[in-house]
Order: structure tokens, then C-alpha cells, then sequence
């Protein structure tokens, strides 16, 4: 059931040390997954996204370290829930990467190695996580070939990466994903560097994997847009933050925070022709420093005094939606979103 969770981040403090100096790339992330749903987690390029998802699979590069907060797995099989960043061996990890959770890179022509067949690298995880021997993973990888709509799947079986287009490459990442047999999906930026045509297929067929494999997935992705028609539920990320959460339709038809306001607006859908398309003035906080309030509030032309002064705490808005602004204080003057959120009032469909 959607209701319950499966995965919950909270509290969650993440630290990148660089030449000296700490960055503070996730502070105070708190996020339930829902077993069974489609989460989206958007933001800017450098809000965090990235470096939550690795945190729940330990892949974190050697200068980062969670410094607080717990990330709870709850297996399916009703066992008890489990603090994933209690884990310290890469032996204690693999028991949960890929078999559990696994991810689907940005990348696929770095994610895959060069110097072995396709189907080499999909038979090694139909072997490690399903104990398939011979020519009964040999048919079990052609058959997930197969199934992410490779044609000719026995030939394409002896190929290398290279005599792949950048689709056909990033299906045969969703195939090594889905020959772990995961419980949750990640997809990070699944469809960077492919054309508008490729990312439909892309997406359709990550959407028809999660049906029919009944997985939990989380896209990782800078572009609200992607998601449109694939999400449940949206989580809006800034500086590290977690600043607005909700349904697909609350995100885009009720927005409550500035930043999400300003994303939306960002949208070329909702472009006037003849029109400058709308940008968000500003640069993101520098993370090395501490933030001091609201960190989107020098950004943000609606900002109050109190978002330079403390940041603001969730304020729930529905049972499924809720947001981090100050603006949602009932002691708060009524600010009216920017016109293009309020044109998103109404619409059906982006």
C-alpha cells in the first residue's frame, strides 16, 4: 500500500570536506518513500539530489560523511526496519545494493564498462542476485534485453557498449538494474543527453518496469517538466533542503514555496511567445558558509524579513502536501504567486 513507507530519511546531515573546508551538502533532510510509489526529487544542479540518493546506496565519495539523522529501511517482508547509515563494510552494503535498492546512473556510457559484452554484464547480476548459473542466466539476461525492447537481443547479447546509440545504452542500464531484482529503483537524471524523443521512451518504459515488477521508483531530475507524468508524489530540493513536498497535482496546480513558484515559472511550456522566458535571478547560497534563515530568500523577490532571520519550519498544508516557508505563518501578509502560477491555476495538463 502507497501509505506505508518503505524507505524514510530523517534528519539527515551530509559533509563533503574540500581542500580544507567543510560543505555542507544536506542539512537536515527528512523524506518518506512510500512502498510502491513514484517519487520525484527536483532542484537546481547542485541542490543535494544527487547526494541523497548515493547516501542510500553508501556510495558517497571518501571525503563525505553523514555526520546525523538515520536512513530506515523496512524490508517487505515485515521484519524489523533497519538504520542504513549504521553500515560500515562494503560487505555489509552489498547485502542491500542492488538487491534492495538499486540505481540507474545519469551516465550509462560510464556506468557501463567498455571492455565487456552486454550481456556479460547483465548475465554478473542475474548471477550475483538471482544464483543463475550457464545457459539459464545467459536466457534470463536475453530476456531482460528483451524486455526493455532491445531488438535482436541474441545478437545485440555479444555486443559492447559502443555499438550502442546513448537510448539503447541507458536500456541496458534499466536491464543490469532490473536483473538485481530491486524492491526500489533510482533513477538518477535517466534521461540527461538523449533528445525529447528518447526521453519519452525512456520514461514510458521506466514506468512500464515499475508496473510490472511492482518497484517503488525516486527520479532524480532538474527538470519538473520529466516528471509531469510519471510522479505520485514531488519533493522540491534547495541548498541541501527539503523545501516543499506533495502530490504531482499539489506541486504543479498549488504550489507553496517561492522556489517552487520560481521553477514552475522557469517551465518553456508556460513561455509567451515573443516573450523572454522567465529565469531565476540570483545564484544558490554558497554551501561552505552557514545559512542564516530562509536560504532561497535572497533570491526570492516575496521574501519576508523573517527569512533572512531563521529558517523557517514545515508547515503542513493537506495531509500530502507541506512546505517549508515562512510565508505560510498565519502571521503572515497574504503574497499572491507570480503570474505564471497563477495561469497554472486550472489547467489539467501541462
Amino acid at each position: 500500500m502507497q501509505d506505508e513507507w518503505v524507505l524514510q530519511v530523517q534528519n539527515l546531515d551530509i559533509y563533503f570536506t574540500l581542500r580544507g573546508q567543510r560543505l555542507h551538502a544536506l542539512r537536515d533532510v527528512s523524506l518518506d518513500v512510500r512502498r510502491g510509489e513514484s517519487l520525484a526529487i527536483v532542484g537546481e544542479s547542485g541542490s543535494g539530489k544527487s547526494v541523497l540518493a548515493k547516501s542510500l546506496l553508501g556510495l558517497l565519495d571518501s571525503n563525505g560523511r553523514i555526520t546525523g539523522g538515520r536512513i530506515l529501511y523496512d524490508p517487505q517482508d515485515g521484519g524489523p526496519a533497519r538504520d542504513l547509515t549504521a553500515l560500515r563494510s562494503e560487505k555489509d552494503w552489498l547485502a542491500y545494493r542492488g538487491a534492495e535498492i538499486a540505481i540507474v546512473m545519469q551516465d550509462p556510457m560510464t556506468s557501463l564498462n567498455p571492455l565487456m559484452t552486454i550481456g556479460a554484464q547483465i548475465t554478473e547480476a542475474v548471477r550475483y542476485h538471482q544464483n543463475q548459473r550457464g545457459e539459464t542466466a545467459k536466457k534470463t539476461a536475453v530476456a531482460y534485453l528483451e524486455d526493455v525492447g532491445i531488438e535482436e537481443p541474441g545478437r545485440r547479447f555479444h555486443q559492447y557498449p559502443h555499438e550502442f546509440s546513448g537510448g539503447m545504452r541507458q536500456r541496458v542500464a534499466i536491464a543490469i538494474a532490473m536483473a538485481c531484482y530491486p524492491k526500489i529503483l533510482i533513477c538518477d537524471e535517466p534521461t540527461t543527453a538523449l533528445d525529447v524523443t528518447i526521453q519519452a521512451q525512456i520514461l514510458g518504459l521506466l514506468k512500464r518496469m515499475k508496473d510490472k515488477y511492482g518497484l517503488t521508483t525516486i527520479y532524480i531530475t532538474h527538470d519538473l517538466g520529466v516528471v509531469a507524468n510519471i510522479a505520485d508524489r514531488i519533493a522540491v530540493m534547495y541548498a541541501g533542503d527539503i523545501v516543499e513536498v506533495g502530490t504531482c497535482e499539489e506541486v504543479f496546480y498549488d504550489p507553496r514555496h517561492p522556489y517552487t513558484w520560481a521553477l514552475l515559472s522557469s517551465l518553456p511550456q508556460l513561455g509567451v511567445k515573443g516573450a523572454d522566458l522567465y529565469t531565476i535571478a540570483g545564484t544558490p547560497p554558497n554551501l561552505f558558509e552557514r545559512i542564516q534563515g530562509d536560504a532561497f530568500a535572497p533570491r526570492n523577490p516575496q521574501a519576508l524579513k523573517m527569512d533572512f532571520v531563521q529558517r523557517p519550519p514545515v508547515f503542513a498544508i493537506t495531509p500530502t502536501h507541506s512546505a517549508r516557508s515562512w510565508l505560510l505563518d498565519r502571521r503572515a501578509p497574504k503574497v499572491d504567486p507570480p503570474p505564471h502560477i497563477l495561469a497554472l491555476r486550472g489547467r489539467g495538463n501541462l
